[in-house]
């Protein structure tokens, strides 16, 4: 299982959107159950946030590559879990 650190803050609308879209797009293709998305709040974990170099949320890591920083669309979502599962 690979795991994707996404960098959030829960009252973010993109934030919530990304989340959404994940949930759906695991409902949609079980393969994507694969993946699994440590969801860190930024206001929360504020040391573990500082330690990644991005300025908007929602964003991705895969260990410490950025695959995403900022809103996203549902079908980027998809072009992102497609990456990770390589």
């Amino acid at each position: 299982m690979k795991t994707v650190t996404l960098f959030v803050q829960y009252q973010c609308p993109f934030c919530k959107m990304a989340l959404k879209y994940i949930h759906e797009w695991k409902q949609i293709e079980p393969k994507y159950n694969d993946i699994h998305f440590d969801i860190v709040d930024e206001l929360v974990e504020v040391e573990r946030a500082d330690a990644h170099d991005y300025w908007y949320v929602p964003t991705f890591y895969l260990g410490e590559k950025k695959l995403h920083e900022g809103g996203i669309y549902k079908d980027e979502v998809k072009q992102l879990m497609d990456e990770v599962l390589g």
